[in-house]
């Protein structure tokens, strides 16, 4: 099979899938000279955008195709110019799967805890392996969860064990479903195809900036769940880990779990709210545990601590949330182009490296979103953001953030960066007016160093309301310096970028985790055998994507751990 890549593709021919392999069929077969219909089971394998000439965006796509044989594949290549040889290479088919069934060596099965990307998927392969494991989560399912969301943003009632953070699908469900990723890793074929299996549309498999969207996760991540049962596994919602038993040698022996759900029934498979349920504490026996936890799962982190696991401050970041007009983006990045049906709404990923502050940098970028209230702690603002798959909406919106470093936290805790979220959130809920609004601020006035009264063209969409007034006393004054000297140079990397009437709405505090659980390259955490730390909350992924690839790895460890 043959790979061919750098194929430019006019944007009246990328408008879809069917549209976009007729005209890399003839692009492709003009380049090895060859007849279009010698290209058998063409396949898309990625579609980019190439905006650098803002008078000429177009697609560049890379697709796949059978030409006969391997000796067939080697006269193509070996008659074509040098340089056109490099954008073309005989490739085989990946044959990336989850484990295969093993003979479990457990007395009881293996727990998951955390039903986010990767615990969703560590379960899912340990449910392909046959060890039909028990994944606990303590949020609820996806439909009960957009209703807790939903009852918060109607009536500020926050629910804190299910809400934008914690429930099925964990913080990444409503926020886009983003799935680029800085990393390679074959398992992330693996991932996507298992998406589009579960109702993702089958554009994630070849979009360069791949998404699925926060109206269609729901339906994406209930159908994961649906599978683990079917392979044996079990999943029960609204239940919360609240302590490890540990053995003499540090080894789990089991956990206490604290379920809110009626008596004698998993709380999804019931009538009405179960939130105000008697929680009920009971143990359940384990010798591997995954912790998939999530960054925000604070009272975990405690837990760890006092149990004594080996735990780390990590480097993380906070900042502000910025939305401008989307039709402001779209004109910035593509030009004339903007608003062609191949094209979209316009992302956008800056970084500036200011001269004496801190860098500053774009994150989890939303276009056409909306700016979402993501706090699951009383009396505190938190901002994240969100869209749903068209990216309809009239604003863009991402985190600014600046990093913060172990040695800017006072003290020895390795929770002192948990600490310094709180106290951010709690003083944006007190400047907010202690009512969930959020404090925002005009970006012109946040340059001049002077409170806001009110918007400009750019309406905020934060669901609760926004208080206007000033931004820079709510976060460290490291990060409120980044910001004040990065933002300005992001302006020649996008031009509007610093329109003054952009909004800023604070805090965006739970990018990642302040936290590193320590483990092995086995994946165990250090001094805790069969303890297997997971995803983004123990400090080992930074996304969709990168959560859901740790989660197959620690389900692999723990397979490997059962020859021991």
């Amino acid at each position: 099979m043959l790979e061919i890549s750098n194929l430019r593709i006019a944007l009246d021919d990328g408008v879809d899938e069917k549209n976009c392999l007729a005209a890399a069929r003839r692009v492709a077969a003009k380049l090895l000279r060859c007849a279009p219909s010698e290209l058998s089971d063409l396949e898309l394998r990625r579609r980019s955008i190439d905006a650098r000439k803002k008078r000429d965006v177009h697609l560049v796509c890379t697709v796949r195709a059978g030409v006969g044989g391997p000796s067939r594949e080697r006269e193509l290549i070996e008659r074509l110019a040098p340089q056109a040889r490099r954008n073309v290479r005989s490739v085989e088919p990946e044959r990336v799967a989850f484990p295969s069934p093993v003979p479990s060596k457990l007395p009881h099965r293996p727990v998951v805890v955390g039903a986010g990307c990767a615990g969703l998927f560590a379960a899912l392969a340990l449910a392909e392996a046959g060890l039909e494991p028990l994944l606990i989560e303590r949020g609820d399912n996806a439909t009960r969860r957009a209703d807790a969301i939903d009852r918060f943003e109607r009536t500020r009632a926050l629910d804190p064990e299910s809400n934008i953070q914690f429930g099925l699908g964990g913080a990444g469900t409503f926020s886009d479903g983003k799935l680029t990723t800085g990393t390679k890793n074959p398992a992330h074929r693996l991932i996507l195809e298992t998406f589009v299996a579960a109702g993702a549309p089958r554009a994630i498999l070849w979009d360069a900036k791949p998404h699925i969207g926060s109206d269609i996760l729901p339906r994406v991540v209930t159908w994961i769940v649906a599978r683990i049962r079917e392979l044996g596994g079990e999943v029960r919602f609204r239940t919360r880990l609240v302590d490890i038993e540990r053995d003499g040698a540090g080894a789990v022996r089991g956990i206490e779990i604290e379920a809110t759900g009626p008596d004698g029934e998993p709380a999804q498979d019931q009538e009405g709210s179960s939130a105000t349920a008697a929680p009920r504490v009971s143990r359940i026996a384990c010798e591997r545990l995954v912790l998939a936890c999530g960054h925000s799962a604070r009272d975990v982190f405690e837990l760890l601590e006092r149990r004594g696991f080996a735990l780390a401050r990590k480097t993380f970041a906070m900042g502000v949330r910025i939305e401008h007009r989307q039709a402001m983006i779209d004109r910035a990045q593509y030009g004339p182009a903007a608003g062609h049906p191949a094209l979209g709404a316009a992302p956008y990923k800056l970084v500036a490296h200011p001269r004496d502050a801190r860098a500053v940098f774009s994150f989890c970028m939303c276009p056409g979103g909306t700016v979402v209230a993501a706090t699951s702690e009383e009396g505190c603002v938190v901002t994240n953001g969100a869209s749903e798959h068209v990216r309809a909406g009239e604003n863009a919106n991402a985190a600014l953030l600046v990093n913060v470093l172990p040695d800017d936290l006072p003290g020895t805790s390795p929770l002192a960066g948990v600490e310094l979220q709180r106290q951010c959130e709690r003083a944006a809920f007190a400047a907010g007016g202690g009512d969930y609004r959020a404090p925002a601020q005009l970006l012109g006035d946040f340059l001049a160093g002077r409170p806001s009264t009110g918007p400009g063209a750019v309406r905020p969409t934060y669901p609760l309301g926004v208080t206007w007034t000033a931004l820079d006393a709510l976060l460290p004054c490291y990060v409120t310096e980044g910001l004040l000297a990065g933002i300005p140079l992001m302006e020649r990397q996008l031009r509007g970028f610093t329109v003054p009437d952009a909004v800023l709405t604070g805090v965006e505090t739970r990018s990642s985790s302040p936290v590193t659980v320590r483990r092995s390259r086995a994946c165990e955490a250090e001094g805790a055998p069969g303890v297997f730390p997971c995803g983004e909350g123990a400090g080992y992924a930074g996304g969709i994507m990168s959560a859901a690839t740790d989660g197959i790895r620690c389900a692999e460890a723990l397979i490997a751990s059962l020859a021991d």
